[in-house]
C-alpha cells in the first residue's frame, strides 16, 4: 500500500511540476479550483453573448446599427482600469465573441 501511495505522490509531483507531494496537493486542489472557475466564466460570458444579441436585435429592429461603438469603448475602458493592459485584450476578445450573433 505505501508502494502504491508513494508512486501516486511521485505521479502527482510529476503532474504538477511541484517539487513534493505537499505542494502537488496544494497545487491539484487550486487547479481543481480554477477549473470550477473556468466553468463559471464560461457560462457567464455565454450569458453575455445572449444579452448581447437581444441588445444588437433590438437596435437592428428600431433602424439603429448592429454595434455601438461607443458604448465598445466604455467596455474597453471599464477592463483596462479594472485589469490593466491585457484587461483591454480580454475586453476585445469578450465585444468579437458578442458580435455579429444576430
Amino acid at each position: 500500500m505505501a508502494l502504491t501511495t508513494t508512486a501516486a505522490a511521485t505521479g502527482t509531483v510529476r503532474e504538477t511540476g511541484a517539487g513534493t507531494p505537499e505542494a502537488a496537493a496544494l497545487i491539484g486542489d487550486a487547479r481543481e479550483r480554477i477549473d470550477v472557475l473556468d466553468d463559471r466564466i464560461i457560462g457567464l460570458v455565454q450569458e453575455r453573448m445572449a444579452v448581447s444579441a437581444v441588445i444588437q436585435e433590438a437596435r437592428i429592429t428600431s433602424g439603429g446599427r448592429r454595434v455601438n461603438l461607443s458604448r465598445e469603448m466604455e467596455v474597453l475602458s471599464r477592463y483596462r482600469d479594472a485589469l490593466g493592459k491585457p484587461g483591454t485584450s480580454l475586453a476585445m476578445t469578450l465585444l468579437e465573441l458578442c458580435r455579429g450573433r444576430v
